[in-house]
């Protein structure tokens, strides 16, 4: 593909690791923040891997609001809170920004999709332009499947030109579903997008003009996709089913 169907909006995200006060205190003991330095990004697409509890979503959090998103999800224009859960991380980041700038962009968290799609028939409840909905669509998100409303976010909201934070997009999404995101993934990258995607899902991670980067005991690691633990053990499970569940109900 050449360089110029993508648009490196973000370079990098550096920790203010001299502000950094205690490194045994939350979020700054998880291995993936102690370790963090530099975190180079692809200009196209990023995904970071990693265990339950390893950290992904905390630091996709973190650079979603630095960017100016709202930490539930949404974009810069979403302004709502249902609940504070979302950590301080993102005081201590530095975004090294490109001089392109980004004309489209959303942060998607799985979790707190709910709160996004609640607070747009909010917002078309009360008076002014044409109803929000109409960009993702036209037909309410709760009205719709959890993962048919993921679907029509991608194919609908998302008009390329930006800069897109996914947060376990998969969370809804079928193989085939799955495989449907990976073409409109490539479509937008086609047209100047930036992904930074954590995921668990070893269909989305095959993308293959992406970084992918794994969370182990020592931070952040860049990682070919044959070397992920996802990969290795949905193929070692395709391969032999009976054999695989037989050891594990040994």
């Amino acid at each position: 593909m050449r360089a110029i169907d993508a648009e490196h909006y973000l370079l990098d995200v550096k920790l203010k690791r001299n502000k950094v006060e205690d490194f045994d205190r939350y979020p700054f003991s998880l291995p993936l923040v102690r370790h963090l330095h530099t975190l180079e990004l692809h200009p196209k697409v990023t995904f970071i891997v990693g265990e339950n509890g390893s950290g992904k979503s905390t630091l996709l959090e973190a650079i979603a609001t630095a960017w100016g998103f709202n930490p539930e999800g949404g974009t810069r224009n979403f302004n709502f809170q249902t609940r504070a859960s979302h950590s301080c991380l993102h005081e201590y980041l530095t975004l090294g920004k490109s001089v392109r700038r980004a004309r489209d962009g959303f942060f998607l968290r799985a979790e707190s999709f709910f709160n996004v799609a609640t607070e747009i028939e909010r917002l078309d409840q009360g008076p002014g332009g044409p109803p929000i909905i109409g960009h993702y669509g036209g037909t309410s998100l709760h009205q719709q499947s959890h993962g048919e409303s993921f679907f029509a976010l991608m194919l609908h909201r998302f008009g390329g030109n930006g800069l897109y934070v996914l947060d376990e997009p998969e969370a809804a999404l079928s193989p085939q579903r799955q495989l449907a995101m990976i073409a409109r993934l490539h479509q937008l990258v086609q047209s100047r997008s930036q992904f930074v995607i954590a995921t668990h899902s070893p269909i989305l991670m095959a993308y293959p003009d992406a970084c992918i980067y794994r969370i182990g005991e020592h931070g952040l690691q860049p990682v070919q996709y044959e070397q992920t633990e996802h990969y290795q053990v949905t193929k070692a499970f395709l391969a032999n089913p009976a054999r695989q569940l037989e050891r594990l109900m040994a």
